[in-house]
């Protein structure tokens, strides 16, 4: 079964000049970081204190893909 995030960066590449696809995520959120991975998604680092959420700061983690990394590297 292919990923949402996967559905969706597919698309993008295909439909649009997009180079670079980014998604971020709480740093607690397991799940979601390793469907990211799962999809293609690259790990590039941690947001510190990035989102105020129930009366604090929390952290986020980035994730990208690029064009060139996809498989059959569609180029527009």
């Amino acid at each position: 079964m292919v990923s949402r995030q996967r559905l969706l960066a597919d698309y993008l590449f295909e439909h649009t000049r997009a180079d670079r696809i980014q998604a971020w995520t709480d740093v607690a959120n397991l799940a979601e970081q390793r469907a990211l991975e799962k999809a293609g998604f690259v790990r590039e680092g941690v947001l510190r204190s990035a989102v105020w959420r129930g009366g604090q700061w929390n952290d986020s983690v980035i994730y990208s893909t690029l064009r060139g990394e996809r498989p059959g590297n569609a180029e527009i």
